[in-house]
């Protein structure tokens, strides 16, 4: 399959809050997951896992992060840029999760101190990989900020 553009993904999102208006519900999606989006693929002759849950093993809560798409019967957000940094600091997989976490890390800091940016990404943490997000949180501070 080819890569979807912006408008087809659009077309998709728009369908997919018409099915769900037209059963009296609306859908509320955080940039990933969604009942009805099967539909669209066996619509459109996408595969099933256009619109996948695959990230939910490191969605700890839900954070209200903005809003970056709505139509009739939808609401598309993404998570807060704390629950981002939360996520990658839970993977801590590969050197992109690092790079992202470093970019992600400084948009949140906005002159805050360390206790405070880490007061607001541990409520996303996932449970058992707090340590060692921890120590990420800590070695991407020191690489950023020195001991500030």
């Amino acid at each position: 399959m080819a890569i979807l553009t912006k408008r087809e993904i659009i077309e998709a999102l728009e369908r997919l809050g018409q099915l769900a208006e037209a059963q009296g519900e609306k859908v509320e999606l955080v940039l990933v997951g969604g009942a009805l989006a099967k539909t669209i693929a066996v619509e459109r002759d996408w595969p099933e896992d256009w619109l996948n849950d695959a990230v939910k093993g490191y969605l700890v809560g839900l954070s209200l992060g903005p809003v970056i798409f709505s139509a009739p019967g939808i609401e598309v957000r993404r998570p807060s840029i704390a629950q981002l940094l939360a996520m990658k600091l839970s993977a801590w997989r590969d050197d992109v999760d690092i790079a992202d976490a470093r970019r992600l890390l400084t948009e949140l800091r906005s002159g805050r101190d360390r206790e405070e940016v880490w007061q607001d990404v541990r409520p996303y943490l996932i449970p058992g990989d707090e340590l060692k997000a921890h120590y990420a949180f800590q070695d991407l501070w020191e690489s950023l900020y020195g001991d500030a």
